[in-house]
């Protein structure tokens, strides 16, 4: 009898900051899909966003790791901060195949709204043999699978999460603001930000 492949859950984003809309998938994903970890992969330099209002590299890795430190089957990989130039998820998931070994079998969880333009992505004709995608959406947002990429139909999942109305770039404005982000983000994370002095 052939051993049970290895489910790794891979999660790319910038964590730009890190906030429970994503901890709250990555369990979800974590149990729904019986995944034996998820890897939370912060962005070195994504190729689909400018540097306005990004923190450093160094910044999003350690609100990540403080943000996943109290889950077990949380990690955090380092690989595409480490990784010189613009971070690309085919050469992310070969990399974590070759960490993993090649017989794992990948989830990399990312967006309803970038899995829509995954025709645009670097090295697109690989990527539906590497790995299966889970496209997270939050409550109300309508994707058909349809007019997803049709060699991405068959091997992506469409999962809907209710934590996910919380978001990014919500939390940098409400920063500048000065208004509260307690609760939208993990308490470590909060504290990080202020001691830091991000996103003013």
């Amino acid at each position: 009898m052939n051993k049970p492949s290895f489910k790794l859950g891979i999660m790319g984003g910038t964590f730009n900051p890190i906030h429970q809309g994503h901890l709250v998938a990555a369990e979800f994903i974590w149990d729904k899909f019986k995944l034996e970890e998820v890897l939370f992969v912060p962005s070195g330099k994504p190729p689909h966003k400018g540097n306005n209002e990004i923190a450093s590299p160094e910044n999003r890795w350690m609100m990540t790791v403080l943000a996943t430190a109290s889950n077990e089957h949380f990690s955090v990989s380092s690989i595409e901060i480490e990784r010189r130039g613009e971070s690309y998820t085919r050469d992310t998931v070969i990399q974590l195949r070759q960490m993993y070994g090649e017989d794992t079998e990948c989830f990399f969880i990312t967006g309803a709204d970038a899995i829509a333009e995954i025709s645009t992505w670097h090295k697109t004709e690989d990527l539906s043999h590497l790995a299966k995608f889970i496209a997270v959406s939050r409550p109300g947002y309508k994707l058909d699978i349809k007019k997803i990429d049709p060699r991405f139909q068959k091997c992506t999942y469409l999962v809907e999460v209710p934590a996910l109305a919380i978001s990014s770039t919500q939390i940098r404005e409400r920063i500048k603001k000065e208004q509260t982000i307690k609760y939208l983000v993990p308490e470590v994370v909060e504290k990080y930000i202020y001691k830091n002095n991000l996103y003013r």
